[in-house]
């Protein structure tokens, strides 16, 4: 089990395989997991990578909340598909005394509060999931690349790997804006205490090398 070597090609294309499905590494709710997949993450994925660019910009948002995600951070070949073998080595769980541990302490006490907070978060997604009654909206978004040289379909395929608990792509379609330019527009239901459009301005218009800017072209309560 494990990524590889995350600091090579394969290794992060094996983390984006890994999440063209998932949101996190594990679970949910951003957690302990996804730091240390991060740690051992050079820089950046590139941009073909969209699945992991979208999952590493989000959990890099957390920076300042890292040592309170839910969890306890395990060895890195913990976590990834099954069938991959684990080639990270003794290096990550070693616990030498020059390692600085940048995302919190793994003393019983904080892993205890750590659990406190993960229940929390989960029967606080769960109370959510169970209302009869969810706040909906419809939105149009208008999303813009840099020039007609533009791969569209690499950018629609970036906007759609943005999957997120209360958020549900529709159809889309390209529009002419000139010069031979063409903009995405695509529609999109969101549960509206769970996703917002600043948030999806924000996950868009991290595919800096394919969008240029994202607009909300309509916007109906459902």
């Amino acid at each position: 089990m494990g990524f590889g070597d995350l600091k090579s090609a394969a290794g992060l294309q094996v983390l984006n395989d890994f999440l063209a499905d998932r949101s996190y590494i594990e679970g949910y709710v951003p957690s302990q997991a996804d730091i240390a997949v991060f740690e051992a993450i050079a820089a950046p994925p590139p941009a073909d990578l969209c699945h992991a660019l979208r999952w590493y910009n989000h959990i890099k948002s957390y920076e300042k909340q890292k040592a309170s995600l839910p969890g306890v951070k395990k060895a890195l070949g913990k976590y990834g598909p099954a069938d991959v073998e684990d080639t990270t080595g003794a290096a990550t769980d070693s616990k030498d005394d020059d390692d600085i541990d940048l995302f919190g302490s793994d003393d019983e006490e904080e892993s205890e509060e750590a659990k406190k907070l993960r229940e929390e978060r989960l029967a606080q997604y769960e109370s959510k999931k169970s209302k009869t009654v969810i706040a909906k909206s419809s939105i149009l978004l208008d999303v813009k690349p840099w020039d007609d040289e533009t791969d569209m379909a690499k950018l629609e395929e970036c906007v759609r790997s943005i999957q997120v608990d209360g958020l549900v792509w529709g159809s889309s379609k390209l529009v002419p804006v000139g010069y031979g330019i063409k903009k995405l527009q695509i529609q999109c239901v969101v549960e509206d205490d769970k996703v917002g459009t600043d948030m999806l301005e924000e996950r868009i218009t991290a595919f800096e090398d394919y969008v240029q800017s994202m607009d909300v072209a309509a916007f109906n309560k459902i």
